[in-house]
């Protein structure tokens, strides 16, 4: 599904419907449906950051919900499945390292790939009996959205991190190939993620220099603004517990960029 980052944080910002919902295109699934199921992935990981990530975005924009809305009949169909893939992701690693990461993707891709027979055989009026694609063909995006946490379970990283999904389009040919391209993605990756950072402490030092008081709202509300750019002031008013006088009020006394100021204006 060809959207932006901006476009999901115009959704997650209350600005917009989730991407494409309502441009008509016959998109396999819904995309309030893949991130529910994104979110969902690791509600039982015992992880006090995640979790408090997680309330703090649910807060905002309840995944089920959206989902529910947005893409019903999505979960139906494919909500049994997603849950093998998550099982299936969970298993231990024989060894943990990147082959073996690999080979579990190739196997979960092969397990999404399988239809109960007969599942896309239909007949005509004439009584022959026809055979449809059926729904859906490519489901790598289901073993992407388990990616993160197979990194996590074998080690890769110390939690799981959502945005890690180092999978190409298009499977490659064997398992040895997925290996390098693993390997070649996540440096690529980790580089672009301390550039990030960076970035970020930047930002987040510049908040320092607010001439606040030590009850004042206002650092709270920037590094809000840090992790969810263009919140409206209905989700600042929830997630600092103020009225909506008072979050558009700190939302006014705190510095933006051009950009955001025209945003804000824009509401």
């Amino acid at each position: 599904m060809p959207i932006a980052v901006g476009d999901l944080q115009d959704w997650i910002a209350g600005r917009s419907a989730p991407p494409r919902a309502s441009e008509g295109l016959n998109d396999p699934i819904s995309v309030a449906s893949i991130f529910h199921l994104a979110l969902s992935r690791d509600e039982d990981v015992r992880d006090p950051v995640g979790r408090a990530s997680l309330n703090a975005l649910r807060t905002i924009l309840d995944d089920r919900a959206e989902a529910e809305r947005y893409g019903g009949d999505d979960l139906a169909h494919f909500g049994p499945l997603w849950r093998q893939v998550k099982s299936a992701a969970d298993a231990p690693f024989p060894v943990a390292d990147l082959r073996s990461i690999a080979e579990r993707v190739f196997a979960l891709a092969e397990m999404t790939e399988r239809l109960p027979v007969g599942a896309s055989e239909v007949v005509a009026i004439d009584g022959r009996s026809l055979e449809l694609p059926p729904r859906c063909r490519d489901r790598n995006w289901l073993v992407a959205t388990a990616l993160p946490r197979m990194l996590y379970r074998a080690g890769f990283t110390s939690r799981i991190i959502p945005s890690l999904v180092p999978l190409p389009k298009f499977m490659p040919p064997s398992p040895a190939a997925l290996t390098g391209f693993l390997a070649k993605e996540i440096g690529q990756i980790s580089a672009a993620g301390l550039r990030e950072l960076s970035a970020i402490e930047h930002d987040v030092a510049k908040l320092t220099n607010l001439g606040a008081t030590q009850r004042s709202r206002l650092p709270l509300l920037g590094r809000l603004l840090i992790a969810y750019p263009g919140l409206q002031a209905s989700s600042v008013s929830k997630l600092l517990s103020v009225t909506p006088q008072g979050a558009r009020k700190l939302l006014a006394a705190l510095p933006t960029t051009p950009a955001a100021q025209r945003r804000l204006r824009a509401e």
